[in-house]
């Protein structure tokens, strides 16, 4: 006989545990499961810890200027155990003709900045006057459009940065739905940064502070959160190593196979990367347009230096057209305290991306040695490091590129027209930690008002007949 469950979360990453949470604070009674192949949860989430060296496999962190995460903070009492690094204080660098420029935290110093001649300065001010760009534009298309070519190298590192993706096959769309709003809605990015700006101002006027967002991380790492989301769930409400085989549209809710047991659920949640949901999703309700969409994989060589020093800030991004080994470095011991030993200095350089696969076909020695020379050539560094370790993640990165828009509404009509689906996690609505948490607060709410919906049209039932 199979196992019977209110909701069944196939995926125990962030998006899983946060909706599991909210569903068990809310509605103790609602009989939830999550299932979750890998042995230990928390999905792109794994912080690495070793010879009083801290680095992570995956985020390091978020912002938190999300009301969302703020509240998820609050209610599991990780907000007495956070570290923050404001961005008002750390600044970032940008590598342009292999020395590492500095981006000024406010609009204001970024214009007198030298950053790109002044004729371009001025040509960026044309932006005002452009129509908003119509299709499905690259990341890259709709920069030149809107910007002029200077700011490119720019661009391409910031999305190098978030994504370790190609900004020449990124949508606009996709990945930064809320500049594309604001053009839509303004006719410009600058018009709609002032209106933006104003009101900021009136709400500084009525006695609300303004101030930047703070990265936000653990003593511990990020493995933190979902740690301590697991511990309020409970080990009974989470299977790991549960491998889900076959999932099956039953006339009244959803059945669910793994290895040697069955499952039955009126709701089931696909909490999980993109491709992964797409491999259940097959012919479950007519085939997706895109069987699978391209990932970026990165390698993380993890450097400890002694008696040594890093320029003040959070690290510095490269764009592809510095043709350089590696694709930026974090400035962990910066960051946040006790990454590294006392004395110590702490750096996570990145290599691969969508760019480079080919780069992580190397072994450990030959990649952090390369990781190592391109360094020294942008930092001023002893000759050998302290401690070197490379870190491999287990899951790539969902890039958003072409058909993504398409995939995108072939998700929404199919959970539209499959009552108690939920198809959510890495990649559908953004990679950032803040995106998978506003979405898995949204899904869960949506289950538990169709529940209560539910009972209370059972109620009149009874009454009536």
């Amino acid at each position: 006989m199979p196992h019977l469950k209110d909701t069944i979360i196939v995926g125990a990453g962030l998006t899983g545990l946060v909706i599991g949470h909210k569903l068990k604070l809310s509605h103790p009674e609602h009989q939830v499961l999550l299932l979750e192949k890998s042995p230990s949860p928390g999905g792109v989430i794994s912080s690495f810890s070793d010879a009083g060296y801290l680095a992570e496999y995956g985020p390091h962190g978020f912002l938190d200027n999300c009301a969302e995460s703020r509240e998820l903070l609050e209610e599991t009492g990780l907000e007495a155990e956070c570290v923050r690094a404001s961005l008002h204080t750390f600044v970032r660098y940008v590598c342009i003709d292999s020395r590492l420029m500095l981006i000024p935290q406010s609009p204001l110093k970024i214009i007198r900045a030298p950053l790109i001649p002044w004729p371009d300065k001025f040509r960026v001010l044309g932006e005002l006057f452009k129509k908003p760009l119509t299709g499905e534009p690259t990341v890259a298309k709709w920069a030149e459009y809107r910007f002029g070519k200077a700011l490119l190298p720019y661009v391409d590192a910031v999305f190098t940065g978030t994504y370790a993706g190609d900004y020449n096959e990124l949508k606009i769309d996709a990945v930064m739905p809320g500049l594309r709003h604001m053009e839509r809605e303004h006719g410009s990015i600058i018009r709609g940064a002032l209106a933006k700006a104003r009101t900021a101002r009136k709400k500084r006027a009525k006695g609300r502070p303004l101030e930047m967002p703070s990265m936000t991380s653990f003593p511990d790492g990020m493995q933190r959160l979902p740690q301590r989301l697991v511990e309020m769930l409970g080990q009974q409400m989470i299977s790991l190593n549960s491998a889900v085989t076959a999932i099956k549209k039953l006339p009244r809710g959803w059945q669910v196979e793994v290895q040697n047991d069955t499952y039955q659920a009126a709701n089931l949640v696909l909490a999980l990367p993109v491709n992964q949901s797409l491999n259940l999703l097959s012919g479950i309700d007519g085939e997706p347009p895109l069987m699978q969409i391209p990932e970026a994989w990165i390698a993380t060589v993890v450097f400890g230096f002694d008696q040594a020093t890093l320029p003040p800030g959070f690290g510095y991004l490269i764009p592809e057209r510095e043709q350089r080994f590696t694709l930026g470095t974090l400035f962990s011991s910066n960051m946040f305290p006790n990454r590294a030993p006392e004395g110590h200095i702490v750096f996570e350089t990145l290599i691969g991306g969508r760019r480079h696969p080919e780069r992580l076909q190397l072994d450990d020695e030959t990649l952090a040695a390369h990781a190592l020379a391109d360094v020294k050539e942008l930092l001023e560094l002893p000759d050998t490091p302290h401690y070197t370790r490379v870190l491999r993640p287990s899951g790539g990165i969902p890039q958003l590129e072409k058909d993504y828009g398409r995939l995108l509404q072939w998700r929404n009509d199919l959970v539209g027209r499959n009552h108690g689906l939920y198809v959510c996690g890495f990649g559908w609505e953004g990679i950032g930690l803040n995106d998978m948490i506003k979405t898995a607060c949204s899904v869960s709410e949506t289950i538990i008002s169709r529940a209560a919906q539910s009972q209370e049209q059972a109620e009149a039932k009874k009454i009536y007949f």
